[in-house]
């Protein structure tokens, strides 16, 4: 049956970002169809553990500005629920300044956590899908701004392009090792990121003018898009970038 091949009963997945908005999403999405989940979080994820339940639901804490973690962070997964078949690299930041006055703190920070840190981790991780023989999905959260150049946000366009580009990358080498490399590219989305977009009356009011849809985004709406890329439905879904985005890009 169709709908069986959504089902991720006994999948394990790692999800970064997991304390609050999509890593949230993505956590209960995930759970609901089946899995159990280690979040990966720089503050506790105990909100997230709390709606899941802790048989479901483990976390640590890594500051993912740096690879320092990545290693601990297979290992964590591997040692707590046995193996690993599914990691989406959601964690990210954003730094608004005007383009001309941006800073390479701002710069290196944003491109450190959105592309080199998830690059690396990814690569881990595939690692131990090779190791274990088993193949696994990876899902990387990209981004409007793949697409566009956005305004005030040059080190988080830049990384989100690239993590479109090497979603790509990685696919051509790895889907013939059972390894589906994709990627989310949320619209405007009610998470803390927007937050400030979303307290500023003019801008949100020009940013839902534009969204066929008529709204912001949430958590919820993200979490369809995960489970399909997540399970075996996906199997012959290679190198892609889903836009989940009210119909934004459309227009």
């Amino acid at each position: 049956m169709i709908l069986d091949k959504f089902r991720l009963d006994g999948k394990v997945a790692i999800v970064t970002g997991s304390d609050t908005g999509l890593g949230q999403g993505f956590s209960k999405a995930f759970v609901e169809a089946g899995a159990k989940v280690l979040g990966v979080s720089v503050v506790p994820s105990t909100a997230t553990q709390e709606m899941l339940g802790k048989e479901n639901f483990e976390f640590i804490q890594a500051d993912l500005s740096t690879l320092d973690p990545i290693d601990n962070i297979v290992k964590t997964a591997v040692d707590t629920f046995g193996h690993v078949d599914i990691l989406v690299n959601n964690a990210g930041v954003i730094k608004r300044e005007d383009t001309i006055d941006f800073s390479v703190e701002s710069w290196d920070l944003v491109m450190n956590v959105n592309l080199r840190t998830l690059f690396f981790l990814s690569q881990a991780v595939a690692k131990q899908y090779i190791k274990q023989g088993t193949g696994g999905k990876i899902i990387s959260v990209a981004s409007m701004l793949s697409y566009q150049g956005g305004i005030r946000v040059p080190s988080y366009t830049a990384s989100k392009s690239g993590v479109k580009g090497i979603t790509m990358t990685m696919a051509n080498e790895w889907a013939s090792k059972g390894i589906n490399v994709n990627a989310i590219a949320p619209g405007y989305m009610a998470t803390n990121n927007t937050k400030a977009l979303r307290a500023d009356a003019d801008r949100s009011e020009a940013i839902l003018d534009r969204i066929p849809a008529g709204r912001w985004g949430t958590p919820d709406d993200i979490m369809g898009a995960a489970v399909f890329l997540a399970s075996p439905a996906s199997d012959y879904v290679n190198g892609f970038t889903i836009a989940v985005d009210g119909g934004w890009l459309g227009r």
